[in-house]
């Protein structure tokens, strides 16, 4: 028993940890746009943000992503065995397990090489730089990969192969917004035309909603049990929403904590596609190499930052 609640608190502590991380870009265009905001609009934002971010996006995407993987369930059955242990609701769970893992884990492992081929970045490792010069192949090396999965899973399961398909189109879709994002953010800080707070609320609470996705998906490598999810990723977003009050300059200055988080994010993809296979991974491992992979790069980044207490970030 003691061993469970261990590992429970461990999961719970790994998740809010990568919510917090892999939420950090996030909590910058948060900032920035929040100093155009009245402070009447901060607050409600602060406030009714939180509720919206902890209890709809990270309470409800979970749930939903259960329903879709186990329709035998329903909505409302999906909604119940999250939260009981009826050992036929279970183990339809974990048996609809791998559609839902395969999907999730090419999401997360394109977002990786999205970010390793083609996103500008501080380096963290010599072999970013390299495969930085190799951009044009991100589109070669994603198509050959979903054609590995897809391929190998259409003999396990059909759902399957379609989950990892729909996870390569959610990828695309979700960056789409995100580029989408970044130039509202210019046109919002460096724009003439005047734009209200409520649309910038609105507009922050569905950039929340598009980042949400990859701390969403990511936190099923940890565990299949939703309230720990909720839990988890709710600290985090409480966390982020903390931090782009009051800290958010002093955490841009940590610049590798990005590399960190992707690099979570690649192992996190691998881990999900290799359970999905069938490949059992204790559920301890998860956290622990995250928090690893974390806190190896906050210690470079703090090492960078003694040497130049100076830097600010890019």
């Amino acid at each position: 028993m003691t061993l469970d609640y261990l590992s429970m608190i461990l999961t719970v502590f790994g998740l809010c940890l990568f919510e917090t991380v892999s939420s950090l870009d996030n909590a910058v265009i948060n900032a920035e746009v929040l100093h155009t905001m009245s402070q009447r609009a901060r607050r409600w934002f602060l406030l009714w943000g939180i509720l919206f971010a902890v209890f709809i996006i990270r309470g409800i995407l979970p749930l939903i992503i259960i329903w879709w993987t186990t329709p035998s369930l329903g909505f409302i059955g999906a909604f119940t065995a999250t939260f009981s242990s009826n050992p036929a609701a279970i183990e339809a769970i974990e048996a609809s397990a791998p559609i839902l893992l395969a999907g999730g884990g090419i999401f997360l492992v394109f977002l990786f090489f999205h970010w390793l081929f083609m996103e500008p970045k501080v380096y963290g490792l010599h072999a970013e730089r390299f495969f930085e010069r190799q951009a044009v192949w991100f589109y070669a090396v994603v198509s050959i990969l979903l054609a590995l999965v897809t391929w190998f899973a259409l003999k396990k399961h059909p759902l399957m192969a379609f989950s990892a398909v729909i996870g390569s189109t959610a990828f695309f879709i979700t960056h789409g917004f995100k580029q989408n994002a970044e130039k509202m953010e210019h046109e919002m800080l460096h724009g003439k035309g005047h734009i209200s707070d409520i649309s910038k609320i609105l507009y922050l609470e569905v950039i929340d909603a598009t980042f949400s996705i990859d701390g969403v998906l990511g936190a099923f490598a940890f565990t299949l049990a939703i309230p720990l999810i909720l839990i988890g990723n709710g600290l985090g977003a409480i966390v982020v929403r903390q931090v782009t009050v009051g800290n958010i300059e002093r955490v841009k200055k940590y610049k590798l904590l990005k590399n960190g988080a992707m690099y979570s994010i690649f192992v996190l993809g691998s881990i999900m596609l290799a359970e999905s296979f069938g490949l059992h991974i204790p559920s301890f491992i998860t956290p622990i190499v995250t928090m690893g992979i974390l806190g190896y790069f906050f210690w470079r980044s703090k090492k960078e930052l003694e040497k130049n207490p100076s830097s600010t970030s890019a």
